[in-house]
């Protein structure tokens, strides 16, 4: 059992900290490189966004529920380890639920008072104004999670593997 859980544990953050590289290294990058406007690339990338942060909510729910069971079977000495791999966990899932519950809709919100194009709206209009700020803020928690992922990946890496049987050799005599 404890190798299924150590197994959807390791599956359910490849899978997050994966995604959130390739969506910040790969995909926006590309849309907002070769898609005729900006409004397009918005678009791509939004939706990619939320489709990817119900991908990432589910992901992260998986993570610490095995990360529990793991705590409750781990030896009392081994136990801080799954604690701290939790809790960094907790605050990506918070982090990424008020990413997609709080930050997009309210540019979505200001979407709509700009007729659906943000990027044709002058840069002091209030709904342009507020809408880059929290596309700062968005930026600023999805590097937080993302840093905090690797940081669970980087504590799963050092977890100590039980050991193989030693070979035995014989010799010849």
């Amino acid at each position: 059992m404890q190798s299924f859980l150590r197994f959807v544990q390791l599956l359910t953050i490849v899978i997050w900290v994966g995604g959130l590289i390739f969506f910040a290294f790969v995909l926006a990058p590309t849309a907002f490189h070769t898609l005729p406007t900006i409004h397009l690339a918005g678009l791509v990338v939004g939706e990619s966004l939320r489709g990817f942060d119900i991908l990432a909510l589910g992901s992260g729910a998986m993570f610490l529920l095995a990360t529990g069971f793991l705590f409750r079977t781990a030896p009392h000495r081994l136990q801080g380890r799954y604690e701290l791999e939790f809790l960094l966990a907790a605050i990506m899932l918070l982090g990424t639920a008020y990413l997609q519950y709080n930050i997009l809709p309210a540019m979505d919100a200001d979407q709509s008072l700009a007729a659906g194009d943000i990027a044709s709206t002058p840069a002091n209009f209030p709904a342009h104004k507020h809408f880059d700020k929290l596309h700062i803020r968005s930026e600023r928690i999805a590097g937080a999670i993302l840093f905090l992922g690797l940081a669970v990946v980087f504590l799963i890496s050092r977890e100590q593997l039980p050991l193989d049987p030693p070979l035995t050799t014989h010799k010849d005599v």
